[in-house]
């Protein structure tokens, strides 16, 4: 094995020295089982790749049919004239329908 000394700032010492205490174990030990943990735990998957699998798991992500990226290849309006039109449609904006539907905060 091989020595390592490290020189830490008091409020991360005095962080070990309760963790080392919760689980009854000396300092040393519990910085080598921390760095154990942290530096051989696979770390391939980003946040946003483990939430994507997950919602994908879930059922609530899917990749688009063949149908739906012909569709998405044919749109030709931009964020603009989208905009444009959602503006220009008669009735409430969704976001009121819902407040509405909500009901009064209590």
């Amino acid at each position: 094995m091989t020595l390592l000394t490290l020189e830490l700032e008091p409020e991360l010492y005095e962080n070990l020295r309760q963790e080392a205490s919760r689980l009854g174990k000396s300092l040393e030990k519990t910085a080598e089982t921390i760095l154990y943990q942290r530096l051989t735990t696979p770390t391939s998957a980003s946040g946003k790749a483990k939430a994507i699998k997950a919602l994908k798991k879930a059922g609530l992500l899917t990749e688009l049919g063949p149908e739906m990226k012909k569709r998405a290849e044919q749109a030709n309006l931009s964020l603009e004239e989208v905009r444009a039109a959602l503006d220009a449609a008669p009735g409430k904006p969704l976001s009121e329908l819902i407040i509405e539907m909500r009901g009064p905060k209590i």
